[in-house]
């Protein structure tokens, strides 16, 4: 009994150490983006695009070597291959490129912590489509949200932004995005796997995105600093991170994993304020509080 209680520990502090790892690696490659977009001047269209299409094949090929041609089995079903290309094009896309140009406009930290408006605007839709009013939890967290955004973009002034309207849009559109990528997708990924759906959208996205902006085109300051930070984006803040963050379901509960990814934007702050000397005030910190507190109030559950 006390072996079985000592795995279940050491099972559950993995989970716990996976997932802390993964938001605070994600926390870290928005600074790290930033970095690239203000100081190297490289656009965040190239950056979506390749990261898009290095994390995709990579992903791919390691699930090749591990699973065989199952990883093609997605493409035999007809819905199977539409929601794909809706995912990867409204989702993946959405997500990467409003979060990034988020960053360019403004700062990591509050492009972070705007995204995480998304568990928000999931409750707002669920609504909407079950034709039922919010429960009395997610009327708090919708009212929490709102002000908390406020506090983020006019730091109490109401007479101006304190970020610009740039900045704002592509946030609120990444957030609205982000609640896109989590509900559109339930059904492949219950059929065929969450890392197979990831692994094609991104690869799907990134080939979509270079129309757009093709890698080859490259702009901006490159040099062994570019060359790093740009590695860390694609590697660390990407392939390593969603694989730990993946893995770390098998130990903990979804609710938990949820809470503990609130971490992504306490790092991205963090490291912006340190390294970045971003300006974070009195009203910033307790903007962040509010929306942040969202996640924690719609992740409980009274059950467990």
């Amino acid at each position: 009994m006390d072996t079985q209680i000592t795995l279940k520990n050491n099972s559950r502090m993995k989970g716990i150490l996976l997932v802390v790892s993964a938001s605070m690696l994600w926390g870290v490659s928005g600074p790290v983006a930033q970095y690239l977009f203000q100081k190297k001047d490289i656009s965040p269209e190239w950056l979506v695009d390749i990261r898009l299409l290095l994390s995709g094949s990579l992903l791919l090929i390691f699930l090749y070597l591990k699973n065989g041609k199952k990883i093609f089995n997605i493409w035999k079903s007809k819905y199977g291959r539409r929601n794909i290309i809706f995912f990867s094009i409204i989702g993946l896309i959405g997500v990467q490129y409003g979060y990034f140009a988020s960053i360019k406009y403004g700062n990591a930290a509050t492009a972070t912590i705007l995204q995480y408006l998304s568990p928000v605007i999931i409750v707002c839709y669920v609504s909407f489509k079950s034709k039922e009013l919010p429960t009395l939890r997610e009327t708090l967290s919708i009212l929490l949200a709102l002000l908390g955004t406020f506090l983020l973009i006019t730091r109490g002034n109401i007479h101006s932004l304190a970020i610009s309207n740039l900045a704002l849009f592509w946030g609120v559109l990444s957030a609205f995005a982000a609640a896109f990528y989590v509900v559109q997708p339930v059904y492949i990924i219950k059929r065929w796997g969450c890392d197979i759906v990831i692994g094609w959208g991104m690869l799907l996205g990134g080939i979509f995105f270079s129309f757009v902006h093709p890698f080859w085109r490259i702009q901006g300051e490159y040099s062994t600093d570019s060359i790093l930070a740009i590695t860390f984006v694609v590697v660390f803040g990407t392939l390593v991170s969603f694989y730990w963050y993946l893995d770390s379901t098998r130990y903990i509960k979804a609710s938990e994993t949820s809470l503990l990814s609130c971490l992504e934007p306490m790092s991205a702050t963090t490291v912006s304020i340190l390294w970045l000397h971003t300006p974070f005030g009195i009203f910033d910190i307790i903007g962040s509080i509010l929306i942040l507190s969202t996640v924690l109030i719609l992740s409980y559950n009274k059950k467990s």
